[in-house]
């Protein structure tokens, strides 16, 4: 089992204190940094005013962004499985001409 360590990450000018296993440091820090670009993004946009709300509204287009990729995986996934099935036909279609 990995050792918990405490990270301090900087969002939005607020520091939080965040206990994660020592070899997810890193993966936590750059996850700390995407997010705090996203917020800084939307809070300079000028149409969403207060903490809270640029939180809600980062988390909402990363969800978005999250499904949209999660639903390009499975077509490509339903793509990669029909073209090994299409293979796997030729294939027993050449051994089965033999």
């Amino acid at each position: 089992m990995t050792p918990s360590t405490t990270v301090t990450v900087t969002i939005l000018d607020k520091e939080y204190c965040i206990a994660c296993p020592s070899d997810a440091r890193a993966s936590l820090e750059n996850a700390a940094r995407f997010l705090d670009g996203k917020m800084r993004e939307i809070r300079l946009s000028g149409k969403v005013i207060g903490s809270e709300r640029v939180a809600v509204m980062a988390a909402l287009n990363i969800a978005h962004d999250l499904q949209r990729l999660q639903q390009q995986q499975q077509q490509q996934d339903s793509l990669a499985r029909e073209q090994v099935r299409e293979l796997l036909d030729r294939v027993d279609t050449a051994l089965g001409s033999e």
